[in-house]
């Protein structure tokens, strides 16, 4: 079978299931701009040379993924299929280029995009969605720590671990706050997403080290990016992902599960 190329544009941020595995959703697009989710691959067990980031172009064997109905969702071959980086997009000419891949479809309305969601002759699970008006970005205290139970079993099978600076296995951190965008569609109805990209996540972290614990400013510099910067001053849409199990009964099955910012035109700063 000839290899799939993919531009990874999805990484979120890990999550412990009820089997003690490590779910992390990533997803790219086709050269065609057609979206593809790859689930799964045990990304921190590939070697250096198969670690891809955002925008990078990736080709792998890829099989449709048959536990999962969504149209979207493909798997590697096996679990040690290799994944070959094959090039990297950057952000010259404001985006221009991740613009031609990244754009080909985007929605903005998202009752519709539910509908076709819950169609279940479509049954999209993907989705580049452009917001009308970011209204507010909302911070939430969560629990602070993984359950238990599954922490043990994921030690146990040594999943779901990260190399720490010491050189031994930790269990990744669980973010101890939920960030979400509240929005208005083309049809000015309201909505609130949570976000789940790996990159806030991260961000928290870096941010939370910078001020040596000082939780409340790393929350403020979370905020700042993503409502001062992102919302304020970027062309800003939304990389939308449904989960397996919501993705019917949800009201509203959406997530979000990436930005995509690019600097605002000219002309559209102008007016």
């Amino acid at each position: 079978m000839p290899l799939t190329k993919v531009l990874i544009t999805v990484k979120t941020y890990p999550t412990i299931s009820s089997k003690y595995e490590e779910l992390v959703c990533t997803a790219g697009f086709r050269e065609d701009g057609s979206w593809v989710r790859i689930y799964p691959i045990q990304f921190r067990k590939k070697s250096y040379n198969e670690q891809y980031k955002k925008y990078d172009w990736i080709e792998l064997d890829l099989v449709k993924n048959n536990s999962d109905f969504r149209p979207e969702s493909y798997r590697p071959y096996s679990i040690d299929s290799d994944i070959n980086i094959v090039g990297h997009i950057g952000t010259n000419n404001n985006w221009a280029e991740r613009k031609n891949i990244v754009l080909q479809k985007v929605y903005t309305n998202l009752t519709e995009l539910i509908a076709e969601a819950h169609n279940r002759e479509v049954c999209t699970s993907l989705a580049v969605f452009k917001p009308k008006r970011i209204l507010d970005f909302k911070i939430e205290s969560v629990k602070r720590e993984w359950d238990k139970k599954k922490l043990e079993s994921l030690r146990q099978m040594n999943l779901f671990e990260t190399v720490s600076t010491s050189g031994k296995f930790e269990v990744v951190r669980k973010v101890p706050y939920k960030f979400s965008y509240q929005f208005e569609d083309d049809a000015d109805r309201k909505s609130a997403l949570m976000i789940e990209d790996w990159e806030i996540g991260q961000l928290y972290w870096n941010c939370l080290a910078r001020y040596e614990g000082d939780e409340s400013k790393a929350v403020a510099d979370v905020r700042k990016k993503y409502f001062d910067d992102f919302a304020k001053t970027k062309d800003l849409y939304l990389f939308l992902g449904t989960s397996q199990v919501h993705h019917f009964p949800s009201r509203n099955p959406f997530m979000i599960i990436g930005t995509f910012q690019p600097k605002k035109e000219l002309m559209e700063s102008l007016f």
